[in-house]
C-alpha cells in the first residue's frame, strides 16, 4: 500500500473546511491534519489530528508534522467583521500569506488555496481586489505547485447564519445557473462539497506549476479523486 499523503488544512471551521473534514473520513490514501485557532468538531468516523494554536505558532505545527501539501480555506466576509476593511484584509490577505510563508519555511512545496470568482487585484470591488492581491503574492511565494480555486457562490451548510442576500442568491441559483453561459459560467453557484473534493484531489498532485481553476475546472478536478472503494 502506498504511503498516505499528509495534507495540512487551515480554515477548518468554515464551510469548505468542514466539508473537507467530512470527505476525508475513511480515506486511506491521505492523512488530514487540521490546524485551527479553536476546538473543531470532527465528523463521525473521523480519524485525524487537529492542532489548536494561534496563527503565529502554525509554523511550529508544520515543522512538527511535516505535511506533503497545504490546503488553505481561510476566509471571512465584510459582514462578519462589521465592515472593517482592515480586519477583512488581516484574514483574507495577511493571514493567508503568513501561513503560506510558514509552510514554505517548513519545507511544504505544494499549496491549494480557495479564492473567489472575479478575483482581481485591480478590481474596484474591495473584496475582489484583496482576493486578487493575495493570489498574486501566492504566485510569487515559491511553491513548486500552486492551485488556486475560484468558485462561484458556494452552496452548502455554512456554520452560523447566512446573510440574507446570500440566502436569496442560493434560492435563485438554479435559475441563474441556467442563464449563465460562455464566459459567465464561472459565476454559477457551486456546491461546497464539490470544491472540497477538488482541494483534496489537487493536493495529491505532484506535478509542478501554477494553476487557476474556475467552476468547470474545479468540478473536473474533483471528479479525479479516487473513490473510497478504489483508494489504496
Amino acid at each position: 500500500m502506498p504511503k498516505a499523503a499528509r495534507i495540512a488544512l487551515v480554515g477548518v471551521t468554515g464551510m469548505i473546511g468542514q466539508s473537507i473534514l467530512r470527505q476525508a473520513v475513511g480515506r486511506e490514501d491521505l492523512r488530514l491534519i487540521g490546524i485551527a485557532r479553536r476546538e473543531v468538531p470532527l465528523p463521525p468516523g473521523a480519524r485525524m489530528e487537529v492542532f489548536v494554536a494561534e496563527p503565529d505558532r502554525w509554523g511550529e505545527v508544520f515543522e512538527a508534522v511535516k505535511p506533503d501539501a497545504l490546503i488553505c480555506a481561510l476566509g471571512t466576509t465584510i459582514a462578519k467583521v462589521n465592515g472593517d476593511k482592515d480586519a477583512f484584509r488581516a484574514v483574507d490577505h495577511r493571514l493567508v500569506i503568513a501561513t503560506a510563508r510558514a509552510a514554505l519555511a517548513a519545507g511544504i512545496r505544494r499549496m491549494v488555496a480557495v479564492s473567489s470568482v472575479g478575483a482581481d487585484r485591480h478590481s474596484k470591488n474591495f473584496y475582489l481586489s484583496v482576493k486578487g492581491e493575495t493570489e498574486a503574492e501566492l504566485a510569487k511565494a515559491g511553491f513548486n505547485r500552486l492551485d488556486i480555486l475560484r468558485p462561484g457562490l458556494l452552496v452548502g451548510q455554512r456554520p452560523g447564519d447566512r446573510r440574507p442576500a446570500e440566502r436569496l442568491g442560493i434560492v435563485a441559483s438554479p435559475v441563474m445557473n441556467l442563464l449563465l453561459h460562455g464566459r459567465y459560467r464561472q459565476y454559477r453557484a457551486i456546491k461546497a462539497d464539490t470544491v472540497a473534493t477538488a482541494t483534496l484531489a489537487l493536493a495529491l498532485r505532484k506535478t509542478r506549476g501554477r494553476y487557476t481553476h474556475d467552476n468547470d475546472a474545479i468540478a473536473r478536478a474533483g471528479g479525479m479523486l479516487p473513490q473510497l472503494d478504489s483508494a489504496d
